[in-house]
């Protein structure tokens, strides 16, 4: 019986560093962002504070959780796959959403250093940076979900 999926393993392990690392860190980013993101849909302040903050942490965020997907897809996904060690789909979820997490923040990444959305105006540039704060919080709370569950609820028993 396997009572935890990679992923609460991975938090579980060598406290609290790792849980600081690979959770604290992206989630303290997320929340800055998404309030950050309602301060500027609020004021349309494009230049204050908030727009400020928002940029070097979707800067930060997106290097950050670069380095986070590579360092785990090479020392967690590729072992567990070649050695099939993977404790039933709940922990392929749960890492696989954890890690489709370097999709938005590297969107934010690349829309704050001018990579992508060049054409766009402040309003267009805003919703699209709105949208992958989005993206983030959903794939996170999936990962979350699944992670915390006991990997066994999901395998078929026969």
């Amino acid at each position: 019986m396997n009572a935890m999926t990679h992923y609460m393993e991975l938090l579980a392990t060598n406290q609290p560093w790792q849980l600081l690392i690979f959770m604290a860190v992206p989630v303290i980013c997320a929340e800055t962002l998404a309030i950050t993101e309602m301060i500027i849909l609020f004021t349309r302040n494009m230049t204050g504070a908030a727009k400020k903050v928002s940029k070097a942490t979707g800067i930060f965020a997106g290097i950050y959780f670069l380095g986070i997907f590579i360092y785990l897809f090479i020392n967690a996904v590729i072992p567990l796959t070649a050695s099939g060690g993977w404790r039933g789909p709940a922990d392929v979820i749960a890492v696989g959403f954890y890690l489709s997490g370097v999709i938005p923040f590297m969107g934010m990444f690349l829309l704050e250093t001018g990579l992508i959305g060049k054409k766009r105006d402040e309003t267009g540039k805003l919703k699209l940076h709105a949208v992958f704060v989005g993206i983030f919080l959903v794939v996170a709370h999936v990962a979350m979900i699944f992670g915390m569950l006991n990997p066994d609820l999901l395998i078929m028993k026969m």
